[in-house]
């Protein structure tokens, strides 16, 4: 089944209305490539791999950042001494 512009242009807006991105988003795909010269079959049976639903979980604050452990044995480095941190020597005045 071949969809014209304005039926897919019809179908992009109703899908955006119900909040259905991945479906809108496949419409404007198919018709940026009618417009980009292919026909409505091969606008069709184009591969729309990319646009696919994300899976639960692989967004948001932290869901895909992996936590880092630190090697069998490792000890943290000891803490600087407050007095003498930050301090650096005094400078010549220059002449």
């Amino acid at each position: 089944m071949s969809e014209t512009l304005h039926e897919l242009q019809l179908k992009m807006d109703a899908a955006a209305r119900a909040l259905d991105f991945e479906e809108a988003k496949r419409c404007r795909y198919k018709i940026s490539l009618i417009r980009g010269g292919a026909t409505a079959s091969e606008a069709e049976e184009a591969d729309l791999l990319g646009v696919e639903r994300q899976q639960p979980g692989a967004m948001g604050l932290g869901t895909s950042q992996q936590r880092v452990t630190p090697p069998e044995g490792w000890k943290p480095p000891p803490k600087p001494d407050p007095m003498t941190s930050g301090k650096t020597a005094p400078r010549k005045p220059r002449r």
